[in-house]
Order: C-alpha cells, then sequence, then structure tokens
C-alpha cells in the first residue's frame, strides 16, 4: 500500500468510499477534481480490489456524478487516447458503445449522406461493449464489408478519403478497453459508459449525442466545459432512440450549446459556458413536420447489425422510401445543422435529400468499401 500511496496520492478508493461517496445517494459528497483524477488513475492502472472498484462504481451511481468528477474523468481517460486528427474538422458523433437492440441503427447512413452533402461525420464504437453487448457502430459496418479495426491513424485518413470515419475503440483507447471484463461483472452501467462517448478521437470541435432527459443534456455540455482536455465550439443533443445517436420520431427536445466567440469559458456567461450560459438553448420538434413522420416500432427490426445495413444499402442506392428513408435524411439533417454546414434542420434536410437523389450518398459507402 505504500507504493501504491506514494504513486497515486493520498486516496485510495476505499478510503473515498469510506469518506467521501459510500454513504448513500442523500447524503455521500461529491469528490474533488483531485479525488476524482486520483481515483480514475487508479482504476485505469489496475489497482483497486475488484469489491472496492465495484461499490466505488456503484456509489458514483448512486449519488448521480456531478460534471466536475466527470470533466476529471473524462481527462483523465482522455491522457491516454491516441489521437489521430483528420485534415478536416469532422462531426463527433457520440453513440452508446453498448448499443441497440431493437431498432436499426441509422448513424451509418445518415453520416454517409451528410458526408455527401459536404460535412464529414466521425463514429466511434467498441465490440459488444458491457451491459448490454448489444449492436453498434461496428457491426453495421462489419456487415456493409467496411473494414472497422483500423488504427487510428487509418481511420483520420478514412474521414479525408470518404467524409466519413470509424475509429475504433480497442485501437484510439485501450485503457477503456481494457476495463471491459470488470465492467461486465458489474451487470450495470457505471461513469464509464457515459465518459467513452466523450473521447473525440478524431478531436472534432462539434460533439454530436443523445439523451432521454434534458438534464443529461445540461450534465454533458458542463462536463466538456469541465473538461481540460477537451476544446468544443458546438454541442448538438437529442432525444435519442435507445440512448443511440438517432432522433427520437414524433415530440422530441434538441440541446444546443455554443461556445463563446472568443474562445474563453467566461466569455459565455456569468457562470462561464456551461448550460446555464446564453449559448445553451433547448427547443421542441415535431419530426413530422420534416417529413419523419412515423412511430418508433415503425423503425423496429429483428436482427439490428444485418437489417440495419440492409437499410443503409438501399437507403443510399435510393431504393427504398419510407419510414427508413426518412428517417435517415432527419438524422443526417441533423449532423448537416450541427456543423452549422446548414442555417436550420430545413435546409440541412432539403441538402440531405439532394445527396440521395444525386447518387453522392451511395458513392460514399462504395468509398468506404474500397478504403
Amino acid at each position: 500500500m505504500a507504493q501504491a500511496t506514494q504513486e497515486f496520492g493520498e486516496w485510495p478508493l476505499k478510503r473515498l468510499m469510506t469518506e467521501v461517496c459510500g454513504s448513500g445517494h442523500k447524503s455521500a459528497d461529491d469528490l474533488t477534481r483531485d479525488q476524482a483524477t486520483e481515483a480514475f488513475e487508479r482504476i485505469l492502472a489496475g489497482e483497486p480490489d475488484p469489491t472496492t472498484l465495484g461499490a466505488f462504481w456503484l456509489a458514483n451511481r448512486w449519488k448521480r456524478n456531478t460534471p466536475e468528477e466527470l470533466g476529471a474523468y473524462v481527462d483523465t481517460m482522455c491522457g491516454r487516447v491516441e489521437y489521430a486528427e483528420p485534415d478536416c474538422d469532422p462531426v463527433d458523433c457520440g453513440a452508446n458503445y453498448d448499443g441497440k437492440g431493437r431498432t436499426a441503427i441509422l448513424g451509418v447512413a445518415a453520416g454517409a449522406v451528410a458526408a455527401a452533402a459536404g460535412t464529414p461525420v466521425v463514429v466511434h464504437s467498441g465490440d459488444r461493449v458491457p451491459t448490454q453487448k448489444q449492436d453498434a457502430y461496428k457491426h453495421v459496418l462489419d456487415e456493409l464489408g467496411v473494414h472497422t479495426e483500423l488504427t487510428p491513424g487509418d481511420s483520420a485518413d478514412m474521414v479525408d478519403e470518404t467524409g466519413f470515419g470509424f475509429y475504433y475503440q480497442p485501437a484510439f483507447n485501450p485503457a477503456i478497453d481494457d476495463l471491459f471484463d470488470r465492467r461486465d461483472m458489474m451487470g450495470v452501467r457505471s461513469f464509464v459508459n457515459t465518459i467513452e462517448t466523450l473521447a473525440n478521437p478524431a478531436g472534432a470541435s462539434v460533439h454530436l449525442g443523445s439523451f432521454y432527459h434534458l438534464a443529461f443534456a445540461k450534465k454533458v455540455v458542463d462536463t466538456f466545459v469541465e473538461s481540460e482536455f477537451h476544446d468544443l465550439d458546438r454541442v448538438l443533443m437529442f432525444q435519442g432512440m435507445e440512448g443511440y445517436d438517432d432522433v427520437r420520431p414524433g415530440y422530441t427536445k434538441v440541446a444546443e450549446w455554443t461556445a463563446a466567440e472568443d474562445g474563453t469559458e467566461e466569455g459565455a456567461g456569468a457562470d462561464g459556458a456551461g448550460s446555464e450560459s446564453a449559448s445553451f438553448d433547448d427547443f421542441e420538434i415535431e419530426t413530422a413536420e420534416y417529413g419523419m413522420d412515423l412511430e418508433e416500432d415503425d423503425l423496429a427490426v429483428d436482427d439490428v447489425a444485418v437489417e440495419s445495413a440492409r437499410i443503409t444499402e438501399e437507403v443510399l442506392a435510393g431504393e427504398r422510401d419510407g419510414p427508413f428513408a426518412d428517417a435517415v435524411a432527419v438524422n443526417a439533417a441533423l449532423r448537416i445543422y450541427a456543423r452549422e454546414d446548414a442555417d436550420s434542420i430545413e435546409d440541412g434536410l432539403e441538402a440531405a435529400r439532394a445527396a440521395v437523389d444525386d447518387g453522392s450518398a451511395h458513392e460514399v459507402l462504395e468509398a468506404l468499401r474500397d478504403f
């Protein structure tokens, strides 16, 4: 223990549990940035006893993490990520890594359409990540015949050559991938499921994600602001299906944050550039107003990876109309709007539909297969 104390500091996870965060969701205290940093450094080094680690993860889950804690966890993780920035500045799509199990994954098709319309897009995922271990971006791309187990440098080249890029978690974020077995034994999500989606392996200045409740979008924005590693210009989030970055049909909320023009956190509001600043806005949309007049059940599939790949191929080739084509167009429009390549979602939708109609969206898919 003396060696661990000398290496990491004075806050082993057991002490944090006993003195700070382990007394229950009503009486637990939050960790300071230094405490959170040390805690995650110990976790990534494999230092904690498995029982203590599980208890710490559960205590964090019960008391709910603050943006300061999450910012520290993100920064500790990012210090170990292998970044590879493409020459272009893409939209970073941070879908839940543990995947979807009921509805089609639309982000591959939507990303290809956005890329064809001039908005480069990056997606990233692992392979059957706990807790759900369901289908994610990798599995759809595998079914389409696109190489996914790439080095970060190859992923960056993919973005520049095709407009769409996939980054594979074991390659760019091995420290988190090494936690797989311990996360699997937990049986429930931990804060790792949140922060891995915020790794931003391409160093993009725009993040696109999803939320169940608006409070989570605010927490993500505040986490990016608390992060000393990230320096984003924009965040766009919406209520997604199964927690993924596919917008929920019908009435839904969209959250939008833009950094201060002078690039300083203080410039966006009296309390900094977080979710309470003037740069944060949320608004309501009805997807039917954008041609996505359907229910979530209309997007249900039996085999997520296989059917999502087939849907992607057919929509991009202009061979499929109806709910899936409409949903892909709206999701592409949101990516185009996120990067401000369109002044409105409506303008983004027009660009998306044009990219399908003129065949350029399917050309992106063919370029991905050839990469």
